[in-house]
């Protein structure tokens, strides 16, 4: 079945996008090596903290068996994390790009839908956010030699990649601060990244967690993808054990991503009306 001429203009448009960001990657080369750098020191870290747990209490309090259950449950929470930022990054960041960049205003004057943009910035942050993350997780494993016999990765990839819809949605409207706030507005993009880590239960199952924060988890799409991927790479859970997790989030990611979008066309407009496209201070 053939496109209708708008549908394939629209697609054109937003490979422009996904283009466009992969051009920005490959010119700032060097802070994508630090990047990865510094994730690797951060995931190899809050490993090492759970190999080590029986010498900071001074006592073999856990087995072999259950350190290498803590390994991989804090290795998945902060692999799983780092794809999630990567992708609320790249989608919230894309403000500051422009602004970095000096097309903000080309960009937000062109004839083209916001929704266009959006699905262009949407797509390069999936996929970026994959190799990245991939990249993290082999040098993990070989590392630490993690024991993954049980794991579906199919399941895993399956709850990864819908669940990332969420994010995409929540990153959508994250990206609205930096064109309202051209001072600190990507800093500020950095709290609600945060607030997730805290209350996802990145680095502690939600049911363990104080008040109001185990309250706070279940509003979490992150809480979602967090869990399922540790169920299929842990447990071996498949997508037909994973179904109800893989539709929630599925249903969450497509009311979250036309709310974004809503969110961030008022701030578009308010900015445009106040003159904030130009401020690049």
């Amino acid at each position: 079945m053939m496109l209708a001429p708008a549908a394939r203009r629209e697609l054109r448009a937003s490979y422009a996008f996904v283009e466009r960001n992969i051009n920005l990657t490959r010119r700032y080369w060097g802070w994508e090596v630090v990047w990865v750098l510094y994730t690797v020191a951060n995931s190899l870290a809050v490993v090492l903290i759970a190999q080590s747990v029986n010498a900071a209490v001074g006592q073999d309090a856990l087995d072999d068996v259950q350190i290498d259950a803590l390994v991989l449950f804090l290795a998945i929470g902060a692999l799983v994390w780092h794809y999630l930022a990567v992708v609320f990054e790249t989608v919230s960041d894309m403000i500051s790009w422009e602004r970095w960049e000096g097309t903000i205003e080309y960009t937000f004057m062109a004839p083209v839908r916001r929704s266009t943009h959006m699905v262009g910035t949407a797509v390069f942050s999936l996929v970026y956010g994959f190799l990245h993350t991939a990249i993290v997780l082999v040098i993990i494993v070989l590392v630490f030699d993690l024991n993954m016999g049980n794991a579906d990765y199919f399941a895993a990839s399956m709850v990864l990649l819908i669940g990332s819809i969420s994010l995409v949605g929540i990153g959508i409207m994250g990206a609205v601060l930096p064109l309202l706030y051209p001072e600190r507005g990507a800093q500020m993009t950095h709290v609600i990244q945060a607030t997730l880590v805290l209350i996802s239960g990145v680095y502690a199952a939600p049911d363990q967690m104080p008040e109001p924060l185990a309250s706070l988890s279940i509003i979490s799409p992150a809480t979602y993808v967090i869990g399922g991927i540790r169920d299929a790479l842990i447990d071996g859970d498949s997508v037909l054990t994973l179904w109800p997790t893989l539709l929630g989030l599925f249903i969450t990611g497509l009311a979250l991503i036309p709310v974004g979008v809503w969110v961030f066309s008022i701030g578009e407009r308010y900015a445009k009306r106040t003159g904030r496209l130009k401020r690049s201070g």
